[in-house]
């Protein structure tokens, strides 16, 4: 599968859902695991060669391309119990690879469990050979994805990542121009924090939708799906400039009325939804995250231009 564009932010001190789907794998390009170095350490010009453009914490000197696996996937190994330290709730990782082989005892991978952690396994690429298995998932087009059950899986509490992930990509390609959504999900979903970082005035864009079932756009902008097993954004036709969004969020933004309410015995008017019990109303305004947001723009090579890092510096 694509690695999964939320792999690195999540909800402190909340138990998350393993990161992969069972029997799927992914492969992280990036540096994992200590040791780390601050980024005065590694100076502008390492990281900009790692593809980070700004200050965006520590940086890890782990090993590049880990294998991540659903922590049920796991056969043959073991807890290193002197490297399974945690925060509360299980295993974080911090002491680097903590599962063995059992059969030779070396080390080869790292089990990540704890609070505010997405659940998964990281096998070390130098510790691991791909043998002869299963054929392939063949890679669906996307009618057949838009109908699979997998896609259609709630983000529910953790949709504001992705949010915030498709957030930098729209302010990126506004190339610091206001930016007008239309009407509909997309707008509650950015909106106000679009209004809010790209202030009103002359010249600005208009951000559409467009995708597979979806008429054209007269939008200079469109977010678009991006395939989850193979990393590739849907194009769009004529001029519009593709952002990427994260394909379930894309398909609650394109099919908001997907899911519907049923009530357990008997049936409703088209339209109409069970109020008892009545459906739950956040606390307060939904907002795209904003470590998402940082962290997307910091590996953007457009956050160097001045007016970027200045919204980037900033945060919202």
């Amino acid at each position: 599968m694509a690695l999964r564009i939320h792999l690195r932010d999540t909800h402190w001190e909340r138990l998350h859902p393993p990161l992969l789907e069972v029997g799927t794998y992914a492969v992280d390009p990036e540096p994992y695991g200590p040791p780390w170095r601050t980024w005065e350490e590694c100076g502008a010009q390492e990281a900009a060669a790692r593809g980070i453009f700004a200050p965006s914490g520590n940086l890890s000197d782990g090993p590049s391309d880990t294998v991540l696996l659903a922590p049920g996937d796991m056969r043959g190994t073991t807890l290193i119990l002197e490297r399974a330290a945690g925060y509360c709730m299980g295993i974080d990782g911090r002491d680097g690879p903590n599962l063995a082989c059992l059969s030779c005892d070396l080390p080869v991978g790292t089990r990540i469990d704890d609070c505010g952690c997405w659940q998964v396994v990281r096998l070390l690429p130098q510790a691991i050979v791909r043998l002869p298995g299963p054929p392939e998932r063949p890679v669906m087009d996307w009618p057949e994805l838009l109908g699979s059950s997998a896609l259609w899986q709630r983000l529910g509490e953790y949709r504001d990542i992705p949010a915030g992930v498709a957030l930098a990509h729209v302010v990126v390609a506004a190339k610091g121009c206001p930016v007008e959504v239309a009407p509909g999900p997309a707008a509650d979903l950015l909106g106000p924090t679009l209004a809010a970082l790209l202030p009103a005035r002359e010249g600005a864009k208009r951000l559409g939708l467009a995708g597979p079932g979806l008429g054209g756009s007269a939008a200079e902008l469109v977010l678009v799906p991006v395939h989850p097993q193979t990393g590739e954004m849907w194009q769009p036709s004529g001029g519009a400039v593709a952002v990427p969004v994260e394909a379930t969020l894309w398909a609650e933004l394109a099919s908001p009325t997907h899911r519907v309410r049923l009530p357990t015995v008997g049936g409703l008017p088209t339209g109409v939804e069970r109020d008892d019990p009545l459906p739950p109303h956040p606390r307060t305004r939904f907002r795209p995250s904003g470590d998402a947001f940082r962290r997307t723009l910091a590996r953007l090579p457009a956050v160097r231009e001045p007016w970027l890092r200045e919204i980037y510096d900033r945060g919202y």
